[in-house]
């Protein structure tokens, strides 16, 4: 089992793409800068470059970390300690039989969502509760957040 580099890659730039797309004032952003108080001085103010390159850091370990969600082999890799030449051959049978079980789109879609429902839903919620934030606040940053790790997981699961 391998880490597939050129999928974690491509899966890392959908938050990106997807926050131009979700922020934009056509969509949620008009939305989005009234509830969460954001103005336009507040926007130009930043360094977008420290900005966009941390975020684009972020994203490399949100993918990477994607892979764990959706990829259920690696819970196989996981118990031979991740030393395969040290494996059982039960773990080489095991990969022959099942070693492209649930590698869809479609699945890793499905992870990617449940990890927005059930992780980052309550985060953010949590957070916003105490932060004073709208409902209405929270649920467009969920919603951008369990859209983004819906592709990220389809990709990162169904790029075999």
């Amino acid at each position: 089992m391998e880490i597939n580099v050129m999928a974690i890659l491509v899966a890392a730039i959908v938050p990106i793409v997807l926050g131009f797309l979700w922020y934009n004032p056509m969509l949620f952003g008009n939305a989005w800068m009234r509830e969460s108080g954001m103005t336009e001085e507040k926007m130009k103010g930043g360094n977008m470059a420290v900005i966009f390159g941390v975020s684009i850091l972020m994203s490399l370990l949100l993918a990477f970390f994607t892979q764990f969600l959706v990829i259920h082999q690696l819970g196989a890799l996981g118990m031979v300690g991740a030393e395969v030449e040290l494996a059982k051959p039960s773990y080489e049978a095991f990969l022959a039989d099942y070693g492209n079980a649930y590698r869809t789109f479609k699945h890793g879609a499905l992870h990617g969502a449940m990890a927005g429902i059930f992780m980052v839903l309550p985060l953010f919620a949590i957070n916003g509760l105490f932060e004073r934030q709208s409902w209405k606040h929270i649920f467009i940053n969920v919603g951008y957040w369990t859209l983004s790790l819906a592709i990220m997981g389809a990709i990162v699961g169904g790029w075999v």
